[in-house]
């Protein structure tokens, strides 16, 4: 098997705090240039399995292969390095600073670069996201979608393989929610690998070619989206439902 045609391979990924196991022997590959989702409720060990991704937490045990290259001893600036990047659940831009210089730092750091080598690419992922019209603005002062697309900027401008979105949807209204999937197609495109943790499910079944749920850290179905939407035992774990009546 070619395993550089998988853009993550993740096996048999363990993560315990204490006695409590929060991620439990989760594996899955995901081919280059494919959109996965991850769906599960709250507590289900979707932002640890993330983190162990990152290199931010250390997995207890398992592997992660990047492109065919086992990265499961990298921190997580060399496996941005590499090629992971992510978004956060609530933005986090350095707020003192501007959305291009937030997107310079993203660049800079996120590639080992120079200032000037990395002035392209923040210029670059300011204009894919829309935000280059904003590029002096303070970061701080962005409504919830600018934030939201700064968080894209930031991580686009690290030049990912693979793009880890952490319920990048969340607060939005419809209207924004829609201009946020535009974008997401559009990095998709473009050949980036997405992951993406997400509650507003409408969102997410426009962009994934796959979806895998999490309960109790350990992964319970992973398929097409309209096969795992449909599955009874997924509505009896996500959705709170009995399994005799998930499906009805």
């Amino acid at each position: 098997m070619d395993r550089s045609a998988f853009a993550i391979e993740a096996t048999g990924l363990k993560k315990n705090y204490g006695a409590v196991q929060v991620t439990r022997d989760v594996s899955f590959a995901l081919p280059s240039g494919a959109a996965m989702g991850i769906i599960g409720p709250n507590g289900a060990g979707k932002t640890t399995l993330f983190n162990l991704l990152t290199g931010t937490v250390r997995a207890d045990g398992g592997t992660v292969r990047l492109v065919g290259q086992y990265i499961t001893a990298a921190g997580a600036r060399a496996r941005s390095a590499l090629g992971i990047a992510r978004s956060f659940q609530v933005p986090q831009p350095f707020g003192g600073l501007t959305v291009f210089e937030n997107a310079l730092v993203a660049a800079t750091f996120g590639q080992n670069l120079s200032e000037a080598a990395a002035r392209p690419f923040a210029m670059e992922a300011l204009r894919s996201t829309g935000l280059l019209s904003k590029a002096t603005k303070r970061a701080g002062e962005l409504g919830l979608l600018d934030r939201k697309r700064l968080e894209l900027t930031r991580a686009i401008a690290t030049a990912p393989r693979l793009l880890l979105l952490d319920e990048i949807a969340g607060g939005l209204t419809d209207a924004e929610c829609t201009e946020l999937i535009d974008l997401i197609l559009s990095i998709k495109a473009s050949g980036v690998t997405i992951i993406w943790i997400e509650h507003v499910l409408h969102a997410l079944l426009r962009v994934v070619d796959r979806v895998m749920v999490l309960d109790f850290g350990q992964k319970i179905a992973e398929g097409e989206p309209e096969a795992i939407m449909q599955s009874p035992e997924v509505s009896a774990i996500y959705l709170g439902l009995e399994p005799e009546t998930a499906h009805v």
